[in-house]
């Protein structure tokens, strides 16, 4: 008997995911082919309500439907308070996840692009030691539930990733950077030259005196800026009273050049879909409108506990119930065209990545990193790498005043779209 069919008989709500995913990994160490692997997982996740409680259990296990039905319901006797409902089929924006040109990629092509950007490191700087990774996944996942909701969506995310660790003496610089996408780019290397580009520069190392200046955050960088952010905006984080921004909608927290949004129907990306992992709807959503905090992002469970409505931000994997979490975290572009902010600045820094990032009590909005690539800007222009630095600073406090925000954005690490973002005074501190 089919396991929702079984559970609706001794359940008041019943919900089914049938995950499978076949992946495939090639890694590249020290500029040499190392190993490639491909691995499929597949399974079934039940989440039941009896009596108002919620229980839960997974399995790759086909075979063990019954033992599996009985797991879920013996932990709803022990579970969380239910005071939700599984939705109703809802229609949702068509979204692009798949694609055939993906799909069919073989092993042998996913070798011969990683020799490809082998082949853009290696001229520029022959001691580079390179890591790549290579994977290319095929996700099929279905959800249904009592209701009658029977959502399913397949996806082929794509993802290529660079570091490039280079040792001269007691200098060592890491770089990294990843294309992420589940629709074939014709230009599917850009990434790796942009990583190229930093690394010329790099090779060229300046001081500057520590103390008060504009720091040009670049869209690795600015990372700094959204982890606390998408922390502080989680419907959960809020829920638990954690958030710096509960109770505060409505109000102006950041200066008018800040816009932020969460939107998982942009076609070709990881987090998109046309629906949660929970069969709602993906939406567009303003968080925060030029300052003004608008919205936080809830799954079914923390909107019902906030009382509000889900905002379709469920995300989930196979042993793991889901959690709001975010598709596409979007800080929306600017109006400065770049080389006009970086004309602006007579002394400076931009930094493109910190080191330790993400570590901590980061939700409060507080940090305090060492920079691991950051360059000099002199009378607008880009002179030369800068070592032994770290900034420190609010979040909260720092997007209250902003220069300038960008035209130009990129996608960081397959789900972040950022601009640059320019500070018109932090503290830069020097090496001890």
């Amino acid at each position: 008997m089919d396991i929702l069919t079984q559970l609706k008989k001794q359940a008041e709500q019943v919900e089914v995911l049938n995950l499978q995913n076949e992946k495939t990994t090639i890694e590249y160490e020290a500029n040499q082919l190392k190993t490639c692997t491909v691995a499929e997982t597949k399974g079934t996740a039940v989440r039941v309500i009896r009596k108002g409680k919620l229980g839960f259990a997974a399995s790759t296990d086909d075979t063990v439907m019954d033992k599996l039905a009985a797991n879920a319901l013996e932990s709803a006797a022990y579970g969380d308070e239910a005071p939700f409902s599984f939705p109703d089929q809802k229609p949702a924006a068509i979204v692009r996840t798949f694609d055939k040109a993906v799909a069919d990629l073989p092993i042998a092509r996913l070798v011969e692009i990683g020799k490809e950007i082998l082949d853009l490191v290696l001229p520029v700087e022959p001691e580079a030691r390179c890591n790549i990774s290579l994977e290319r996944s095929l996700v099929s996942a279905s959800i249904r539930n009592q209701k009658g909701l029977d959502v399913s969506f397949q996806t082929s995310p794509l993802s290529l990733g660079v570091e490039i660790d280079r040792i001269e003496g007691d200098d060592v610089l890491i770089l990294y950077d990843q294309l992420g996408t589940t629709i074939w780019e014709k230009d599917y290397l850009d990434f790796a030259r942009r990583l190229v580009e930093k690394l010329k520069k790099a090779s060229t190392i300046t001081t500057i005196k520590p103390g008060k200046m504009p720091v040009l955050f670049a869209p690795t960088g600015t990372l700094a800026l959204g982890l606390p952010l998408s922390q502080g905006l989680s419907g959960k984080e809020v829920y638990k009273g954690t958030s710096p921004m509960k109770g505060k909608i409505g109000e102006k927290l950041f200066d008018e050049k800040v816009t932020i949004v969460d939107d998982g129907t942009i076609d070709g990306k990881f987090a998109s879909a046309s629906y949660d992992d929970e069969g709602m709807p993906h939406h567009r959503n303003v968080l925060v409108d030029k300052g003004v905090l608008k919205s936080f992002v809830y799954d079914l469970k923390t909107a019902a506990q906030s009382g509000v409505e889900s905002t379709g931000n469920a995300s989930r994997q196979l042993f793991f119930p889901p959690e709001p979490s975010f598709t596409n975290f979007v800080i929306q572009p600017g109006q400065t065209p770049l080389k006009d902010m970086l004309a602006g600045i007579d002394e400076g820094i931009m930094v493109e990545d910190l080191l330790g990032l993400g570590q901590g009590n980061i939700i409060s909005g507080a940090f305090s990193n060492p920079l691991a690539l950051a360059f000099k800007i002199e009378k607008g222009e880009i002179v030369g790498r800068v070592k032994d630095l770290s900034i420190a600073g609010n979040i909260y406090d720092l997007l209250k005043d902003v220069a300038a925000v960008s035209k130009e954005a990129q996608w960081v690490y397959s789900t972040f779209y950022a601009p640059y973002v320019l500070i018109p005074e932090m503290n830069v501190a020097g090496k001890s």
